[in-house]
């Protein structure tokens, strides 16, 4: 297992340990005066996105370290080692001004990577790849901090912040919360913000309401993203040292901003990532509400996960709204049917209930 080092203190320890660089990832430092640190066994290493003298260039290349430059020109930084804030997303909007939203790096980096088209330059696309890798490792770094395994709550990005459907997944969201579970969305819009808002701040979902309902949906172009935006960020949240809320969105929808409700999101450019990944990490099983074709996918897409084991024993799926699921979209009978017999049946649940649901997600977490 290689050694990972993102900061020159922990970097100067390592070495004053006594300890070399074989095998060791270092990974966006500027090493341009530190040669001595790297005067030692590099054979193995990788630098990623590192500068370096032309003298520790030349000295790494020759021992067998692998070198990986800084990419220019590009919106987004390629070799991440944590997860996005609201304010690295949205950095220079001013709520006064809507249309700043335009000019956030999360705006800019969505312009860039639809300039790529279908066919993306080479350098960029293997750049992209790079950054979503890097936010893959650093979203499994930060749920490994989590006392349970994060439970995912999937649902339509088109709720309304003033509709009953967004207040009943506020209350959803409030309600796993209080039960200590760190919850995972979607990170757009819709049920994937107001979970979000529940889980952060349960016992002050009407005041939310009032604060956001003057912008109830987001609109195509940056002005009205940036009136939705601004809505959006007047709820003060409370200070937290664990995340309790982690976005997963993905700039190939990027004409849907991220919410800024979550603690945290690991944006993805490949979209076939993030929600493989999103539906992997979800340990702690899945709450379904109400939803269209992508929430319809990423039921049988979890089903199969938990019907083969292939990541793990069977987790909970947890079907809201019973009528919806098994007359309007009829996915949970089918899931019932499929799993009958197996190890996933004792943990399906179909239910109108949000304490029934919660209870059995907790029933879970106690098993595991």
């Amino acid at each position: 297992m290689r050694t990972e080092i993102t900061d020159l203190a922990a970097l100067r320890a390592h070495r004053e340990a006594g300890k070399d660089l074989r095998n060791t990832v270092l990974t966006r430092l500027d090493l341009t005066q530190e040669d001595d640190l790297l005067r030692t066994a590099l054979d193995g290493a990788v630098l990623l996105g590192c500068e370096l003298s032309s003298k520790s260039r030349s000295r790494a290349e020759a021992a067998g370290a692998l070198l990986f430059p800084a990419i220019p020109d590009l919106p987004y930084q390629v070799y991440r080692t944590h997860l996005y804030s609201t304010d690295e997303l949205f950095a220079g909007f001013d709520p006064a001004r809507p249309e700043s939203y335009a000019d956030t790096p999360d705006a800019r980096i969505y312009r860039h990577s639809k300039q790529q088209g279908r066919q993306p330059d080479p350098l960029y696309a293997l750049a992209e790849r790079l950054h979503d890798h890097s936010v893959t490792a650093a979203l499994t770094e930060t749920l490994a901090r989590c006392a349970t395994g994060p439970v995912a709550v999937m649902g339509g990005h088109a709720l309304a912040r003033d509709s009953s459907g967004y207040r009943g997944a506020m209350e959803l969201g409030a309600a796993l919360g209080r039960a200590g579970f760190t919850v995972l969305t979607g990170g757009g819009p819709g049920a994937m913000e107001a979970v979000p808002y529940g889980v952060r701040m349960p016992d002050h979902i009407d005041e939310i309401i009032r604060d956001v309902a003057c912008a109830p949906r987001f609109g195509a172009g940056a002005d009205d993203i940036g009136r939705w935006l601004a809505a959006g960020l007047r709820p003060a949240f409370p200070a937290s040292e664990l995340p309790q809320t982690i976005g997963i969105p993905t700039w190939f929808y990027g004409h849907e901003p991220p919410n800024p409700a979550c603690s945290l999101h690991a944006k993805y450019f490949a979209n076939s990532v993030r929600e493989d990944g999103l539906l992997t990490v979800a340990t702690g099983g899945v709450v379904y509400t109400p939803g269209s074709a992508g929430t319809v996918q990423e039921v049988f897409q979890d089903y199969a996960q938990n019907h083969y084991s292939s990541v793990g024993p069977a987790a909970p799926m947890v079907f809201l709204g019973k009528d919806f699921w098994t007359n309007d979209v009829p996915a949970a009978p089918l899931v019932q049917q499929l799993a009958r017999g197996r190890d996933a049946e004792q943990w399906i649940s179909v239910t109108d209930d949000v304490d029934e649901a919660v209870a059995l997600l907790r029933t879970y977490a106690s098993t595991t």
